[in-house]
């Protein structure tokens, strides 16, 4: 009787985690900046297994969303937030929270740029 092959042990599901954002925008034509706006900078909670995922994914929704990422800083998970010594107001944990249940990319703040802020 021939030996019935098995297929290899699943790898295990790695968790979805929360990543807080700093992604800074630049303008182009066309895109969905305020008038006058030269870019702008937006504080993200965005998921992913790792923070390469979460960038990733947080670039292609704003892409979509006819924006121009330029930089992301990642700030890490809550978890590494609060090791390094951060406070996180529960209004933010309450966003990542959100981001997690609804596996979403969140703006939870936005700066507009122009060269306006640079004569002031």
């Amino acid at each position: 009787m021939p030996d019935t092959p098995v297929p290899p042990p699943e790898k295990p599901k790695r968790p979805q985690q929360v990543f807080t954002l700093l992604v800074e925008l630049g303008h182009m034509p066309g895109d969905k900046l305020p008038k006058g706006a030269t870019g702008a900078g937006l504080l993200v909670y965005a998921t992913g297994v790792d923070e390469a995922e979460a960038v990733r994914e947080t670039v292609a929704v704003l892409k979509q969303a006819d924006l121009r990422p330029l930089d992301v800083t990642s700030y890490g998970t809550l978890d590494e937030r609060l090791a390094a010594g951060d406070e996180v107001p529960q209004e933010e944990r309450d966003l990542m929270a959100r981001a997690l249940a609804e596996n979403a990319v969140i703006v939870a703040q936005k700066t507009w740029f122009s060269d306006a802020d640079e004569n002031d």
